[in-house]
């Protein structure tokens, strides 16, 4: 089925109408708030103005604007001037990468990498032979970089691992584009547009700005078929 066709049965059928995403100065409550797609960048800027703390990942950032809706407004933490003080265990030394690993070993102090020696470590504490990070120790292994925390040590990865220890817990929210993309092309009716990626993200914008939940369905094609038209003009 060629594209233009495609577009003119999508045009046959009723379309519905969808509630858009307001401008956060709109949004009166945090569950009003909760029913819409919002990305990183956009948080740190609502945090921002709102003149609450906005560094870290998306999940601690929801949570700061869900207190000041509370009424609990998390102020930005004064910079520090010098590294997160260390356990004596754990060297400080930028450039102590040392050879010999132990769960003793700062994570910063080790260079730590999602690196084959590192997955070679994890393996022979653990006893898994084909060893893999999971996503809560790629968010803290992330989180710990960003905070400058010397006293994070690979055997507090372990802990993470094991469920022993949360320190940072990976937003699984970052995966909806990846599965709406993955969705709409396994979807036969895509092959109909000359720029797939393209029409997925006219699709994507749409659903992510609205209240609906975040996901492809065949029925989109429809229902924003103008959109989809009058996005993908220069394609045809």
């Amino acid at each position: 089925m060629s594209y233009l066709c495609c577009y003119t049965e999508c045009m046959e059928r009723t379309t519905q109408k969808i509630e858009r995403r307001p401008d956060f100065a709109a949004i009166k409550s945090f569950a009003e708030f909760s029913r819409y797609y919002w990305y990183r960048e956009e948080l740190k800027l609502i945090c921002k103005t709102l003149g609450i703390d906005a560094s870290g990942m998306k999940a601690e950032l929801v949570r700061r604007i869900e207190a000041y809706f509370a009424g609990n407004k998390i102020l930005p933490q004064a910079p520090c001037r010098r590294p997160r003080c260390a356990p004596a265990h754990v060297s400080t030394d930028a450039h102590a990468s040392t050879d010999t690993l132990s769960l003793q070993t700062g994570l910063i102090a080790c260079g730590f990498r999602f690196s084959k020696r590192f997955r070679d470590f994890f393996a022979a504490q653990t006893g898994v032979k084909n060893f893999k990070f999971n996503v809560n120790m790629v968010a803290s292994a992330k989180k710990v970089k960003e905070d400058g925390d010397l006293s994070f040590t690979l055997g507090d990865l372990l802990d993470v691992y094991y469920g022993k220890k949360c320190y940072a817990a990976y937003d699984n929210a970052s995966l909806q584009w990846n599965r709406f993309v993955k969705d709409f092309c396994a979807d036969e009716a895509s092959a109909a547009f000359p720029c797939r990626m393209k029409t997925a993200a006219i699709l994507w914008k749409e659903v992510r700005d609205s209240t609906r939940e975040k996901i492809y369905t065949h029925d989109l094609l429809a229902e924003f078929a103008e959109q989809i038209w009058q996005g993908g003009n220069d394609g045809i």
